[in-house]
């Protein structure tokens, strides 16, 4: 055997390992649950030619970017809760990225159509960008401080790299803020409501992740379109996976949380 020849074998085997790692990576912790058959189910429309986000959130950058975070959708203690804690986590950021149109039949399978807020008008440069709509200077410096990355000095990172778009998302996900608890503690049931949260009517559930993302709009003024699109891309995905809905999934009589 030629050196060249054994070089070139010991080339193929070491990316067949390389491969199997990610596969393997890929079939534990979230992967188990968000295969790519289903990460493609879910989002059918994500690479459609009318979408702007096509071809930008691909699986392998998911899978990538949650793998980061051992405890997003392994921690639940049981199957159901982690099957429960994506549901939610595609159902809030399928409703930020929609290119669905309200009421028609597909509506709930047009998430991550849009990478970008459409109007750029939200605190530029600081504008919702990924699948969280992540917006603000503030987030966009806790979020690259916690990812130990520059977003304020390049907050188009969110909107051009794959797996700090998802990264950022699910940074929000886990991350408690202000007055506000996390979202992955809600969905797990592990938010206790104080006495503030009581009187303004927040109560666990998937509509108290309505309101920590987008309180200060959507909640506290009675049902309306965005309340229902998050609703209904959320047991969409519940079904598909499996997990119930639970209780209290919208915030039409709650106070935002800034108030």
């Amino acid at each position: 055997m030629t050196t060249a020849r054994f070089l070139q074998l010991v080339a193929c085997a070491a990316a067949l390992l390389l491969a199997v790692a990610a596969g393997g990576a890929a079939a534990q912790g979230v992967g188990s649950i968000i295969t790519r058959a289903v990460f493609n189910s879910m989002l059918p429309n994500r690479d459609n030619s009318l979408c702007p986000a096509r071809g930008f959130y691909t699986y392998d950058a998911f899978i990538t970017a949650a793998n980061s975070f051992p405890g997003f959708g392994t921690s639940g203690g049981n199957a159901e809760l982690n099957r429960r804690e994506l549901a939610a986590f595609f159902g809030q950021t399928s409703h930020e990225t929609t290119g669905g149109t309200r009421g028609a039949a597909d509506q709930f399978q047009w998430g991550y159509c849009f990478k970008e807020e459409i109007s750029k008008a939200t605190s530029p440069p600081y504008y919702g960008r990924g699948p969280i709509q992540l917006t603000g200077r503030s987030n966009y410096q806790a979020a690259g401080n916690a990812l130990g990355v520059n977003l304020v000095g390049n907050p188009d990172l969110v909107s051009t790299n794959a797996v700090i778009s998802f990264k950022t998302a699910i940074w929000f996900w886990m991350t408690a803020q202000g007055n506000k608890p996390s979202c992955h503690n809600v969905i797990l049931g592990r938010w206790a409501p104080t006495a503030a949260d009581t009187s303004a009517g927040r109560v666990p559930g998937y509509g108290v992740i309505t309101n920590i993302i987008n309180g200060g709009i959507e909640c506290g003024v009675g049902r309306n379109d965005a309340n229902v699109d998050r609703i209904g891309y959320y047991k969409r995905y519940c079904d598909m996976l499996g997990a119930g809905y639970g209780n209290n999934l919208d915030c039409y009589n709650q106070r935002n949380f800034a108030s």
